[in-house]
C-alpha cells in the first residue's frame, strides 16, 4: 500500500499566525470551489511570446552595471516524474544586493541602485530549462517581528498555458544564518520540502572571474514538489 503524502505539510498554509499578516489576510470560512468554465481553463496566454532576448539578464537592463555580487540562477521545471516541462513561462523579481525593493512600500535606510530594477522573465526549452543572470539579493528588515529580517531569496512566478496555473515560490540561498528565524520560510513544516526551497551552489557551471552559479530546479507536483504560497 502506498502511503499518501502530507501535501499539507510540503506547502505553507493560508494562515501562519507568527506570519502576523496572514492573520489578517486568510479566509476565516472554508472556500467555495468554482467550476472552471472553458475561458479560464485555456486562456488568456499571459506574455510567453513577448519574452525578448535579454528580459532574462537582470544585469543588462540599464546603461550601467548593477552594484553587487553577479550571480547565474538556471535549473529545470519538472514534472513529478522528473521529466523536464517545454515552454513554461518563468518571472522573478527580488531586492537589490543592499536587500531594497524599488516600490514605494520599501523605504529602510538602504540605497537604491539605478541600474537594477529587480525583475526579469524566461521561456524554459523543449528540454524545461531556464537560466538567469542577476545579482545576489541581500537580507533586509520587514516589521513581522522584533529584529526581523527575510533571509536573502529570489520570488519565482511560474505560469502554465493560463493565467489560473500560476505557482508563486521562494528560492533560498544555501547556509544563511536567518533561516531558523524566518517564519515564511518556517511556514512549511516539513524540513526536508523547505530544504526543496534552497538552492543549490553549482561551482562546475560558475563562469570564472565572472559569476558565481546556483542550481534551482522547480517540480510542480508530487511528492518532490517544491512548496508553492497558497
Amino acid at each position: 500500500m502506498t502511503l499518501a503524502y502530507p501535501i499539507a505539510a510540503a506547502h505553507p498554509p493560508r494562515l501562519s499566525p507568527a506570519y502576523k499578516s496572514t492573520v489578517k489576510r486568510s479566509p476565516a470560512k472554508p472556500l467555495i470551489v468554482m467550476r472552471h468554465t472553458l475561458t479560464e481553463l485555456t486562456g488568456p496566454l499571459y506574455g510567453h511570446e513577448t519574452v525578448r532576448d535579454g528580459d532574462n539578464d537582470l544585469t543588462t537592463q540599464h546603461k550601467g552595471e548593477p552594484l553587487g555580487e553577479r550571480i547565474i540562477v538556471h535549473g529545470h521545471v519538472l514534472d513529478e516524474e522528473g521529466r523536464g516541462v517545454p515552454h513554461t513561462l518563468l518571472e522573478i523579481w527580488q531586492a537589490n544586493s543592499c536587500g531594497r525593493y524599488i516600490h514605494v512600500r520599501d523605504q529602510h535606510p538602504a540605497p537604491l541602485d539605478p541600474n537594477f530594477t529587480g525583475a526579469g522573465r524566461a521561456q524554459t526549452d523543449a528540454q524545461g530549462y531556464y537560466r538567469f543572470v542577476t545579482v545576489k539579493p541581500g537580507a533586509y528588515p520587514w516589521g513581522n517581528h522584533h529584529n526581523a529580517w527575510r533571509p536573502a531569496h529570489i520570488h519565482f512566478s511560474v505560469f502554465g498555458h493560463a493565467f489560473i496555473s500560476r505557482l508563486v515560490t521562494q528560492m533560498y540561498f544555501p547556509g544563511d544564518p536567518l533561516f531558523p528565524f524566518d517564519p515564511i520560510f518556517n511556514s512549511v513544516t516539513d524540513a526536508n520540502a523547505r530544504a526543496r526551497m534552497i538552492s543549490a551552489f553549482d561551482l562546475e557551471n560558475t563562469q570564472p572571474e565572472w559569476a558565481l552559479c546556483y542550481r534551482f530546479n522547480i517540480v510542480l507536483r508530487g511528492r518532490n514538489a517544491t512548496p508553492m504560497e497558497t
